[in-house]
């Protein structure tokens, strides 16, 4: 399986700008389903009659679990049989329940149907860390996905005013014909000029006996793991924000319809964030950029939760949206540096692997997300001490990988440069 730095001269026919392009446009057909969602939350809950505002959130909860459980399935079968069909089939499985969305009857359908959506995403999860891999190893690999975050940190900044001005036409229902017209353009680019990136001589037979033993090895590296588990409560950060952002930005500082804007600035830091991170990773390594990040992630969160328990009540907009963006520009460069060194030692099982992390780092991130969200109380206590505990539980996975030495160096093998 490859692992220089550089694409292989083996007729891969797109660029390196086209590819990053379009790894980052299969992750935002993932991204959209979420953001786009926020604004129409309690137009959706108030259309559909449910009357608590939390339980809006499983619009998004539902859609993450079964994004989760589905990862372990697309994984082995795309050892077996390649990138491309399994991709293919997921998004066309995305495109169809987006469609039957706009005609539901109910919030039970919705949740039914938002489940089978996140089934349908979960393989753009899974085949783009996949591929990815099969390209790249290394430092070369965390500055791939750091640029392919970057681009994809765009669905952020702009899925939430699209989601907003989509309702200033039409009813929540079309948001959901947005998104079947948006992942079926991404498809037909990935079916006319994505290659299959996995070669015939590295592909693992679908059996029980290969099924198990590729989870073995990935369960059995204490480094890949470690900082999977490490990733999965850092991404809890993130989905906990996500469920809560509407009943923040709208409840608690009264945005109304400059939401969509707070959100995409902090998006935006989360981008610059990667873009950094790209530039930088060469040059410092993984360990260290994230490690130094997630040390300031976990001292932005105790400081935001020690100013929301002082005022006893919202801390004053400027201070919390200042506080706050910097505690997500860090998360934007940790959860790459993360899955990448999770990712590194396992390239012989890059799609079981990509399956098996992933469903870790999405079930764990999306039951702590939901966990979050739920505790919301009117303030901004239950993030923050949210966001801290999961800093504090992500440093704790972070030093069992490393056996206690941080900011660890790197050295080069000849054939690939490998973090020590």
């Amino acid at each position: 399986m490859p692992s220089s730095g550089n694409l292989p001269s083996d007729g891969f026919k797109l660029s390196r700008t086209e590819f990053i392009a379009l790894i980052a446009a299969l992750m935002a057909i993932n991204a959209l389903a979420i953001d786009i969602m926020l604004p129409a939350l309690a137009e959706i809950g108030s259309t559909l009659g449910v009357m608590t505002a939390n339980h809006h959130q499983y619009v998004i909860s539902v859609y993450l679990f079964g994004f989760s459980v589905s990862q372990l399935f697309y994984g082995p079968v795309s050892d077996r049989f390649g990138r491309k069909k399994p991709l293919l089939i997921g998004v066309g499985i995305y495109v169809l329940t987006s469609l039957a969305c706009m005609w539901i009857p109910d919030f039970s359908m919705l949740l039914v149907l938002r489940f089978l959506q996140g089934i349908g995403a979960a393989a753009t999860r899974v085949m783009t860390v996949s591929i990815v891999r099969d390209r790249y190893s290394g430092r070369a690999m965390a500055e791939i996905m750091s640029l392919a975050m970057m681009v994809f940190m765009i669905v952020p900044v702009i899925a939430p005013a699209t989601g907003e001005l989509i309702m200033v036409f039409a009813e929540w229902h079309m948001i959901f014909g947005f998104m079947a017209l948006f992942a079926c353009t991404i498809g037909l680019w990935a079916y006319l000029r994505l290659p299959e990136t996995l070669a015939a001589e590295y592909r693992r037979p679908f059996t029980a006996k290969s099924v198990i033993s590729g989870f073995r090895i990935v369960l059995g590296n204490r480094i890949a793991f470690c900082y999977t588990l490490a990733a999965s409560f850092m991404l809890g950060s993130l989905f906990g924000f996500i469920n809560s952002a509407q009943q923040i930005y709208v409840g608690i500082y009264d945005l109304g319809r400059g939401f969509p804007v707070a959100f995409a600035a902090v998006a935006a830091f989360m981008a610059l964030s990667s873009f950094l991170n790209s530039r930088m990773v060469g040059r410092f390594g993984m360990r260290r950029i994230s490690q130094v990040l997630l040390i300031t992630f976990i001292t932005l969160s105790f400081l935001l939760f020690v100013l929301s328990v002082a005022f006893q009540g919202p801390v004053p907009f400027p201070l919390y949206i200042v506080i706050f963006a910097l505690i997500m520009f860090c998360f934007g460069s940790i959860g790459g540096n993360f899955n990448a060194l999770a990712m590194e030692p396992l390239g012989q099982v890059a799609g079981t692997a990509s399956s098996v992390l992933g469903f870790v780092q999405s079930l764990i991130g999306t039951t702590i997300g939901m966990l979050i969200g739920q505790s919301f109380n009117g303030t901004t206590i239950p993030m923050a001490l949210g966001y801290f505990s999961v800093g504090a539980i992500a440093m704790v996975f972070v030093l069992i990988a490393e056996q206690g030495k941080l900011f660890r160096t790197v050295s080069a093998s000849p054939q690939h440069t490998i973090e020590k």
